[in-house]
């Protein structure tokens, strides 16, 4: 007889049965997650997301994803927690902030690009260990867990909604009642039953405020929670290709990422900044720009690896420097001589690069800060995109008094 035949016909398998587990509580994993670190936790089913599903393909179509992958590259398997997590039944979702007080600028002589409080510390290690905290709790009881931070397997936003931690916001992010947006976010999926149903939502606190809507810089949230990728900061500046020269002066001085819709926000307003002093963060803030443009790539990589960069290649963010470069620097006959002939030198060599893309970004930043003497030999340029750069209008800065 084959193995398991006795089972087919009615006889009772002499498997032992496995014990029965525990099952935690929502209150006691919730507690776990809170001593770890989180600042706010809560637990929902791990049911598909369907209608954030179907928003996420409405946006593709529209392109309103602007060529982002992440969630968007596949929104079957970011709303689905059980194709991360076979048997997934249920989601601990945490939050933890990241609000800092933002550190003084050490020399304002030298052009510096502002940095998005997210990207100031790595703020998914410490969320993915208290997390881990959770995780460890259900394991012990022989559960199986998968820890979700800043991943494709989840749209996260979508799960902090779902265990009633927050409310989704006019700006796209979601805010925590009390704190605002100022979170990020990370899940574990389990097969534990550990909820039958989902808490109940958190009641929107945007009502008809359009601060976050009217304080975008390029105009980019298009609809109550809609944010356009294609004139998102944000995204321009993470996302590899010329960067849109609409929106290369609205660009400011930001260097990696976009707090604009937050800074505006009332709830975020209300939250006091918390002030946690730590050696080096400056720098981290406020990055110096011709030291930026200075450096070698496995410099530019060991600096700021843990940014995201296109294919892991420095360019993009020389490219990001070049511009806001021509938005800080001192335009051609101004500001301290030292400082004015660095920024003229980081231009010469820029103007001179072997990369087309870096040349024509290089161009538009030495026009619109008055150095058209270093233009004027690109005009027959081989590449097309140089040629068009040197023939285009660029908004010029007057020289400071």
């Amino acid at each position: 007889m084959r193995a398991g035949a006795a089972c087919e016909h009615g006889a009772v398998s002499s498997r032992p049965s496995r014990p029965a587990r525990t099952i935690p509580s929502v209150a006691e994993l919730e507690q776990l997650g809170r001593t770890a670190g989180l600042d706010a936790v809560g637990v929902c089913t791990a049911a598909p997301f369907t209608e954030t599903r179907v928003e996420l393909e409405r946006r593709v179509a529209a392109g309103l994803h602007g060529g982002m992958g992440f969630t968007f590259r596949r929104p079957e398997y970011s709303t689905t927690p059980q194709l991360a997590l076979v048997d997934a039944a249920a989601l601990v979702v945490g939050a933890l902030a990241y609000r800092r007080r933002e550190p003084p600028v050490a020399d304002r002589a030298v052009p510096r690009g502002r940095v998005a409080s997210y990207a100031w510390e790595e703020y998914y290690a410490p969320l993915k260990e208290a997390l881990g905290v959770v995780s460890a709790r259900l394991r012990a009881e022989g559960w199986r867990t998968r820890i979700v931070v800043d991943d494709n397997a989840l749209v996260d936003r979508a799960a902090a909604v779902r265990a009633g931690l927050a409310w989704p916001g006019r700006s796209g992010n979601v805010l925590v009642p009390g704190r605002g947006s100022w979170f990020v976010l990370g899940s574990v999926f389990t097969d534990a039953p550990l909820v039958a149903a989902d808490p109940a939502p958190v009641p929107d606190g945007c009502g008809p405020c359009r601060r976050c809507h009217d304080g975008c810089p390029t105009g980019a949230i298009v609809g109550p929670g809609v944010v356009d990728a294609r004139r998102c900061i944000s995204w321009l500046l993470q996302a590899p290709g010329t960067f849109p020269v609409e929106h290369r002066v609205a660009l400011g001085d930001r260097i990696y990422g976009c707090d604009d819709c937050q800074e505006v926000c009332p709830p975020n307003r209300r939250d006091d900044r918390t002030d946690r002093p730590e050696a080096g963060l400056a720098a981290r803030a406020h990055v110096d720009l011709l030291e930026l443009l200075e450096s070698s790539d496995e410099a530019l990589l060991a600096r700021h690896g843990r940014w995201y960069l296109a294919d892991r290649d420095p360019r993009w963010l020389r490219r990001n420097a070049l511009l806001v470069l021509a938005n800080t620097a001192p335009p051609a006959g101004g500001g301290d001589p030292a400082v004015a002939a660095r920024v003229r030198d980081a231009l010469a060599r820029a103007l001179d690069a072997t990369d087309p893309m870096l040349v024509e970004h290089a161009v538009w930043a030495a026009r619109r800060l008055g150095h058209h003497d270093l233009v004027a030999a690109l005009v027959a340029h081989p590449a097309a995109e140089v040629r068009a750069a040197c023939a285009a209008p660029v908004p010029t800065r007057a020289p400071e008094p």
